[in-house]
């Protein structure tokens, strides 16, 4: 019988877009606190922009292989800002603020429609929630569970940055397993990636694995779709959930 739901962030909870200029006004932003700090990288909004898009594509290629996360003064002085000479000490004070601006503010972030509605009917259910996602940032999925109006529900939060694990590593899910004190049987996934969230699912056992639509992360699943990491279930809103949750308990009675 499933006894939780643990939760994805990004893509799942909300999904993010990238509208014209964001990029650079981002960049800006960027440079203006570094600057605050006393860092002055010898680098134009624009060119910044560029770079943190090439090098925020090779961390994220490094992560996909190693399936670990950097301590965040090393993501920013070895990739994000690599080149500009600016050093991990200088970095270290500032990385988690630096991480939560990058996860928060870089995109458009828009949460998925019935997000508290679905919580609140799976704790109603006596269903037992979470959150295991991959994020540079220790303090921003906090901060987006309490914006939400969730945080209250979600008992058990792990995070790549804290435990340096990234799905699909199933230690990860081993930690929120631990942390909830359940058995694989007894946990579902909602996630929005096969990369991921599928394969992790699967590495690690659990008994559900529900995916929810994302166009705008399905590319990063390119070659992926007849690799054998298949779903439960495919679900484009979050307010399905509860009916799958109570139709896979009932079908175990």
């Amino acid at each position: 019988m499933i006894k939780a739901v643990l939760f994805d962030i990004g893509g799942t909870m909300h999904t993010s877009s990238s509208p014209e200029g964001r990029d650079v006004r981002f960049a800006g932003r960027l440079l203006e606190r570094l600057g605050d700090y006393g860092i002055h990288p010898d680098v134009t909004a624009e060119e910044l922009a560029r770079l943190l898009y090439t090098n925020g594509e090779d961390y994220k290629h490094h992560s996909e292989q190693t399936l670990r996360e950097l301590p965040t003064a090393e993501i920013w002085s070895d990739f994000y800002l690599r080149g500009l000479g600016v050093s991990r000490e200088a970095l270290e004070p500032i990385a988690e603020e630096l991480s939560f601006l990058y996860d928060y503010d870089r995109t458009r972030i828009l949460r998925r429609p019935h997000l508290k509605q679905t919580v609140e009917t799976l704790r109603d259910m006596g269903i037992r929630m979470g959150v295991i996602s991959n994020i540079i940032s220790t303090s921003v999925v906090p901060h987006f569970l309490a914006e939400y109006g969730i945080e209250k529900e979600m008992e058990c939060v792990v995070l790549s940055s804290v435990t340096g694990i990234r799905k699909p590593d199933p230690e990860i899910f081993r930690v929120a397993e631990r942390a909830m004190n359940l058995k694989p049987e007894e946990l579902a996934y909602v996630g929005d990636t096969i990369s991921r969230d599928v394969r992790g699912t699967r590495n690690a056992g659990w008994r559900c694995m529900i995916q929810i639509r994302n166009p705008s992360t399905a590319h990063r699943d390119r070659g992926l779709e007849n690799s054998g990491f298949t779903p439960d279930y495919l679900i484009d809103d979050l307010a399905e959930i509860p009916a799958i949750i109570q139709k896979e308990n009932q079908n175990e009675k």
